[in-house]
């Protein structure tokens, strides 16, 4: 098994790099290794520089990769981190938009995962997300798993959090920390179900939702 040790940290030409993915990879890989089904089938949405989609390709070498993004910047840094790590178990980026389910491409997969992506987005995005991984995954036992902060009713906003989403909304009125309930109610409806809620540094969670 490779380790996030032995990941390439130079950033090749045309490829992006992001500090918070330096941050997060090894916490958000243990919770994968503990709950990715053997040799998963993997689906990225918003995979953004396509450092994590490398980053986990190669620590779990026995998954398949697929990352995806609708930025033709993301797409090419992408391209650029999987030709320079030539990683077998990494696919070719996807052009694939969450707002958009209908117009997602087919693909094969048992996960999907999102990171980072539900507060930086319009609600749009979210529901295009659990529309589409509603449609995709399998009956029963799909999972969908994501990653970042949240407000949740019962857990008082961490100042941090609460500055983050003041500083999002100034960027753009669309985004800013969704509501946990809100992201639950609605995935039930595209019959997918909160069976895991853990807690990660900095204030994230990572919640897994299976398809029954």
């Amino acid at each position: 098994m490779q380790t996030l040790d032995s990941i390439q940290t130079a950033v090749p030409p045309g490829a992006l790099a992001s500090p918070a993915v330096a941050r997060n990879t090894a916490p958000i890989l243990e919770v994968l290794r503990a709950h990715l089904p053997a040799r998963a089938r993997v689906l990225e949405i918003a995979s953004g520089s396509g450092e994590h989609a490398l980053a986990f390709a190669r620590a779990l070498p026995e998954t398949t990769w697929t990352p995806s993004d609708p930025s033709p910047e993301a797409l090419a840094s992408i391209a650029a981190w999987r030709a320079e790590a030539d990683q077998p178990n990494l696919n070719a980026p996807l052009e694939l938009d969450a707002a958009a389910p209908e117009t997602w491409p087919e693909v094969d997969a048992q996960v999907i995962f999102c990171a980072n992506m539900i507060h930086i987005s319009p609600w749009a995005a979210t529901e295009g997300l659990l529309a589409g991984a509603g449609r995709m995954l399998p009956d029963p036992g799909g999972l969908l798993v994501l990653y970042g902060p949240y407000r949740e009713s019962d857990v008082p906003l961490a100042p941090s959090n609460a500055a983050f989403d003041a500083s999002l909304k100034s960027r753009d009125p669309a985004w800013g920390l969704r509501d946990l309930d809100a992201v639950v109610a609605l995935a039930k409806t595209h019959r997918l179900h909160l069976t895991r809620r853990v807690e990660m540094p900095a204030n994230n969670l990572m919640l897994l939702f299976r398809r029954a």
